[in-house]
């Protein structure tokens, strides 16, 4: 009689088995070397995918201002795209007149002074902090030729914000070594105010940036009125400052919902326009533009001249290899869309906007800190935060999947707390009301918890607002138990 033995060794082929019935879920992820051995694609694939799981959902991430939704059409595009390198313009010429086309339709958006078949001078770039990089450093050269050729000393130049830009401008000063001279914001108004930035302005004054859409409480800068002052006192001191105007959010809006604003190439001394594709532009993250008035206000000096296929081609860029894919895209949303379709999206943002603002109003619990025109976006603190502060709100609405931050306002403001729900196309009116109801949940259930310092928490009635280690370490002990003993009572209750 024949006896079948099993094989003594098992196949190591693991590709038969399901990933989680393979060894290569019981080991942890390396986090500091890389592995000596191999795994197959579909166990790499499930392992990493499953760890992105604990991510965020994008689309509830209310805090950002950057596109999470494109149409499939525009998705595919991108990764039709994503192999090809934006730099490699003799390789790629159609994806470089992509870019052409972009620049020239935005400068056009912008009012730039140009004639029917005059080229318009930007570049693409990966967000606005490189396009305000290279902004920055014409800005830069062009007052360090200008101090240079008055025999004057040029290394002692600054640059007027409001106190509410974004870090990309601290960066710049940093890293290209120019002062950074902040006008400070106070208590109802968070902008920078145009008289007190001319103020601050002097001989090695580079130029004065306006924030199209402050990433504070959306509201756009008056950069008429600054451009108005700024004239008046060029003409008194003999300088020609001038003024960059950051619409990394706000230059996809304006033109649309506003579009008697003047804040753009209509005023003369705006000689540089930062935007944002990635961010109303409706493009994934990866793209912004820089977009010039003219040639004189961008520096020959700086820009690199590649020659390809029997045509001069500049470039102005930080880096060099990046892809093309946002390029790209951002062609596809301008011609999809054109001027109709993106108005009527902000159109929408707007008026959802309005739908969160009024629901918030109604709860009865909170200031709106943000305006009605400017970014669509809702800006807002309690009323009353002695018992609970906005970062608890946050902290708790994270719970249903919401992601709303909570902040303080820049100096002379900080003792300004404030959450910030950006409304961006994919945010739609059912989310609105869904919101609303949330946080008025949250605000339940952080009424049922004791309140910050609350005097029954410390001994002998003592002063809740110097409390000593003990007694807070003993505050926060109740109120970890007052938090599980509502999470187990949400638990029971049936609510998911």
């Amino acid at each position: 009689m024949v006896l079948s033995h099993a094989a003594s060794t098992r196949s190591s082929d693991d590709s038969v088995h399901s990933t989680f019935a393979s060894r290569y879920v019981r080991a942890s992820l390396p986090r500091y070397r890389m592995p000596d051995n191999s795994i197959p694609k579909e166990a790499a694939y499930q392992i990493i995918n499953d760890e992105l799981m604990l991510d965020g959902n994008p689309r509830l991430n209310l805090a950002s201002f950057v596109t999470t939704w494109m149409e499939p059409e525009c998705n595919k595009l991108t990764m039709d795209s994503i192999n090809k390198n934006y730099v490699d313009m003799d390789e790629y010429p159609v994806t470089t007149e992509l870019q052409n086309r972009c620049v020239n339709m935005i400068a056009h958006l912008f009012n730039a002074p140009l004639g029917e078949t005059e080229t318009a001078v930007g570049v693409g770039t990966v967000g606005s902090s490189e396009a305000i990089m290279l902004a920055g450093l014409a800005f830069k050269r062009r007052w360090q030729n200008k101090m240079r050729a008055a025999g004057k000393p040029c290394d002692k130049p600054n640059i007027v914000t409001g106190a509410n830009v974004q870090v990309c401008w601290e960066k710049f000063a940093r890293y290209f070594e120019v002062e950074l001279k902040e006008v400070k914001l106070t208590e109802g108004y968070y902008v920078m105010d145009p008289q007190k930035a001319v103020d601050m302005v002097d001989e090695n004054t580079i130029c004065v940036a306006a924030i199209l859409g402050s990433t504070l409480n959306g509201e756009f800068e008056d950069v008429k009125t600054l451009n108005d002052l700024l004239v008046k006192k060029n003409e008194e001191t003999g300088w020609d400052t001038p003024i960059h105007v950051d619409a990394a959010s706000g230059g996809f809006i304006a033109p649309f919902l506003y579009p008697e604003l003047e804040w753009d190439f209509r005023l003369p001394l705006v000689k540089s326009i930062n935007v944002s594709g990635h961010k109303y532009g409706l493009v994934y993250a990866g793209v912004g533009w820089a977009i010039w008035r003219s040639k004189e206000d961008l520096p020959e000096e700086l820009i690199f001249h590649i020659n390809y296929l029997g045509a001069d081609q500049p470039t102005f860029t930080l880096n060099f290899s990046k892809g093309s894919s946002q390029v790209i895209a951002q062609y596809y949303q301008l011609i999809r869309l054109g001027f109709e379709g993106y108005k009527n999206i902000m159109d929408n943002c707007q008026a959802n906007a309005m739908v969160l603002k009024e629901g918030l109003e109604r709860t009865g619990r909170f200031n709106i800190v943000s305006k009605d025109n400017g970014v669509p976006l809702v800006a807002f603190s309690l009323k009353d935060s002695s018992r609970h502060n906005e970062f608890e709100i946050s902290e708790y609405l994270r719970r249903f999947g919401w992601i709303v931050p909570a902040y303080t306002m820049p100096p002379d403001a900080q003792h300004v707390t404030v959450l910030r729900v950006v409304i961006r196309e994919d945010f739609s009116r059912t989310f609105a009301e869904r919101l609303v109801i949330d946080i008025e949940k949250v605000l339940h259930d952080l009424d049922a918890l004791p309140s910050r310092g609350a005097p029954s928490l410390l001994p002998n009635g003592g002063d809740a607002t110097a409390p000593n280690d003990k007694d807070l370490e003993r505050q926060r002990e109740v109120v970890t138990l007052w938090r599980r003993a509502v999470a187990e009572k949400k638990k029971t209750s049936g609510v998911c």
